[in-house]
């Protein structure tokens, strides 16, 4: 088969180092003190844990952080740390979080992004919008190059924007227990190409001129017209369905599958390429309601072996999406073919793959839901953050399924110090397991009961103030047992008490992720018997996606979508029947008014 498009690479000169100044002038990641992180996960295990539990574990702590003990000097092991490194806290988070995790990246870790269904449901929308795409993407890797990309801010403090440049041209190798990450925009000879999939079938696409300058969207049209040309057939093994194996089977596969040349350089390709560009046929019809939720799967894991998860490789760490009915979206692996691959890998190595997939995208109860009555414009009028407020009805609503309250994450980005990662904040406090089991007791007045939701959200915000400027509490856990690790000193006691996987097994797994596009990331939940909560807070709505496991009989993606829907509904209406809420927002529209 002939090449797409074939073009002499050529480098493109970064002009300036704004980038490397700006990063030099952001703070390091703080090291907490030992003492005020004791005492606040103590707190945070309140809710979730047994009175006698509770009383356990405090030994546990106390004898951890006394004078002289394990505790000082693991905190003095990673204070060394933090003065002698960027950031003390991101080459472990890597390590730990991503790439020592062995379960599949697809739906465990992996997230999907579902953007607007575009007006398009034929090949031909689907080639334009996907060369409109191309091209709008190579604008973006311009300012990366050129180090012109504009600084973000957040409270009126300047943000790390290290993360930007990781995105583009990296891609997680598979190992035998670990995996690594390759960012090979950084090599001398950067790619100039991309990966474009269409019917199972992998493509490299050179998208720059001889003299460096990128193709425009009418060229790409021509290419990619001849690369869906090139693959009608539709009998082809499905290789990217290898990518979403468990970590260790996939470490194993890739090594065979690498001693043969070709494979080896055709899955190069697909490593060093800027972006992969997965053109999908289009999904099953349905209705309008529950089109969302399809939409969701397709970007998360494809919909199975039997539709799209094939036309993915999900080690690439940014796949876009494009579907021929309109669908579009991304899917992202967190840690950062001209010549069709089709005949290059055996069919043992991948049927092995394609039941796995299956049983996964099987198992993955997904529900998306366009949250109509009112968005973030109804808590910022009681004065309330918008975030807190969901997350309390998210409280309120597990409190109401199951009569108890769970560990609950949600991400904090760290990005106000270098190389800053994330943190967690931890939604289920004190305030908030008071205020979700005294919310149906009739014995209650409804002026308490906002009194109790107030102070559950501004608990809430508290948390998160805490967890943006590096005083949570996990990582720096985390840290110390590192430190531990490090040394081949003994894991310390609060390690391995139960109630430490406890706090760490979180049954609801959330993030807020706000956009002024309509738009859902979703993702699946990090534990057996939990859920994945993903939200957009618009003005006047607000869009969610819920997943839970269909092998797991306690948990219903759907059941909690419905019970989020009806908290947040009751909070509303305890908020307008409340004489004191409506003097708060009677003061706010007063103060809008005179500004």
């Amino acid at each position: 088969m002939k090449p797409c498009h074939l073009v002499k690479p050529v480098s493109v000169t970064r002009v300036s180092g704004r980038y490397l100044t700006h990063q030099k002038g952001l703070p390091s990641l703080p090291v907490p003190p030992l003492q005020q992180t004791c005492e606040r996960y103590i707190s945070a295990l309140e809710p979730i844990v047994e009175v006698d539990e509770l009383k356990h574990t405090k030994e546990l702590v106390d004898e951890f952080q006394k004078a002289g003990g394990v505790g000082e000097r693991l905190q003095r092991g990673l204070e060394k740390r933090a003065r002698s490194t960027e950031n003390w806290l991101s080459e472990w988070w890597v390590q730990v979080a991503y790439l020592d995790y062995r379960l599949p990246v697809v739906v465990h870790s992996s997230p999907g992004l579902v953007l607007p269904r575009m007006n398009f449901s034929d090949k031909q929308g689907q080639i334009r919008f996907a060369a409109k795409l191309i091209a709008g993407v190579l604008d973006f890797k311009m300012m990366i190059d050129n180090e012109t990309l504009p600084v973000e801010y957040m409270g009126g403090k300047s943000l790390c924007m290290n993360q930007y440049y990781e995105v583009l041209s990296s891609c997680r190798v598979p190992g035998l227990k670990r995996d690594s990450v390759v960012n090979h925009a950084k090599r001398s000879t950067p790619p100039k190409h991309i990966a474009v999939v269409h019917n199972l079938q992998f493509y490299v696409l050179e998208v720059y001129n001889s003299d460096g300058t990128p193709l425009t969207a009418d060229e790409f049209c021509v290419q990619l017209e001849r690369i869906c040309s090139s693959s009608l057939q539709t009998d082809m093994e499905p290789v990217g369905i290898l990518t979403t194996q468990h970590r260790d089977a996939w470490g194993r596969a890739y090594v065979t599958l690498t001693q043969d040349k070709t494979n080896k350089e055709s899955v190069s390709a697909i490593q060093r390429s800027i972006f992969t560009l997965c053109l999908d046929g289009a999904m099953p019809q349905v209705s309008d309601e529950t089109y969302r939720s399809y939409a969701a799967i397709q970007m998360l894991h494809g919909g199975g072996s039997q539709w799209n998860s094939g036309n993915r490789w999900f080690d690439k760490t940014l796949q876009f999406i494009i579907g021929e009915d309109g669908t579009c979206g991304a899917n992202y692996e967190h840690a950062p073919a001209e010549e069709s691959v089709r005949c290059l890998f055996g069919f043992l190595l991948v049927r092995t793959s394609l039941k796995v997939q299956q049983e996964l995208a099987q198992d993955l109860d997904m529900r998306v839901m366009v949250f109509g009555h009112f968005g973030k414009n109804v808590p910022k009028t009681h004065k309330m953050s918008p975030d807190a407020f969901i997350q309390m009805a998210l409280q309120l609503a597990y409190y109401r399924m199951y009569q108890c309250c769970c560990a609950t994450y949600e991400s904090a980005s760290q990005r106000m110090f270098r190389l800053g990662r994330t943190d967690t904040i931890r939604s289920a406090s004190s305030a908030s397991a008071t205020f979700v089991k005294a919310f149906d007791d009739p014995s209650k007045q409804n002026i308490e009961k906002v009194d109790l939701m107030v102070k559950a959200v501004n608990a809430h915000r508290s948390y998160t103030t805490m967890a943006i400027s590096g005083q949570a509490i996990d990582r720096h856990l985390l840290g110390l047992k590192m430190v531990a690790v490090e040394e081949n000193l003994s894991i310390p006691d609060i390690y391995t008490d139960t109630t430490y996987a406890k706090a760490l097994h979180y049954k609801l797994s959330t993030s807020q992720v706000p956009s002024k596009t309509d738009c859902i990331m979703c993702f699946g939940p990090i534990v057996p018997d939990g859920y994945g909560v993903c939200y957009n807070p618009m003005n006047d709505h607000i869009n969610f996606a819920v997943s839970s496991f269909n092998t797991c009989k306690d948990t219903n993606a759907a059941h909690l979508a419905q019970a989020v829907e009806g908290a947040l509904l009751d909070m509303r209406t305890l908020l307008e029947q409340s004489p004191r809420a409506k003097l708060v927002k009677e003061r706010w529209k007063g103060e809008f008014m005179r500004s």
